[in-house]
């Protein structure tokens, strides 16, 4: 009977809990089941995942290309591997976890934190890496 009492008292106190913590818990569930996928499986062999179709029919690099590979090599601790296969991502990771730190700890209010623009920055981020890795001026170095 305790048990079950718990248990109601867990789900009313997730009721309450504000939605920015709950959609906080549930992306870095998903990222953790992404992990486990990618972590089991080498992204760089052939045949493991499909391969990318902006690559595929403009011969560009897209934002993503090489995350696989490179959350892969963050996965078993090979950072400059890492970095190698997608830069953006070994630099935006820590971002992320300390963002996801803030809202959990519920030290990101409205009070304290400035008008969120984060969506137009991340498109603007997003589209700059684009161009900036398919430069031939930098010689393939951050290709994927």
């Amino acid at each position: 009977m305790n048990g079950l009492r718990f248990l109601a008292l867990r789900l009313v106190s997730w009721a309450r809990t504000p939605k920015r913590v709950r959609d906080a818990w549930l992306a870095v569930g998903v990222f953790a089941a992404v992990a486990v996928v990618v972590g089991r499986a080498d992204p760089a062999r052939p045949g493991r995942f499909p391969s990318c179709p902006f690559r595929a029919l403009t011969g560009l690099d897209c934002p993503g290309c090489g995350s696989l590979r490179a959350l892969y090599q963050l996965l078993h601790a090979h950072v400059a591997a890492a970095a190698d296969y997608n830069l953006l991502l070994v630099v935006v990771l820590p971002c992320a976890a300390f963002v996801w730190l803030r809202v959990v700890t519920g030290r990101a209010t409205r009070r304290t934190a400035p008008p969120w623009r984060g969506p137009r920055a991340i498109l603007v981020v997003i589209a700059l890496w684009t161009v900036v890795r398919n430069l031939p001026v930098l010689g393939g170095v951050l290709a994927a």
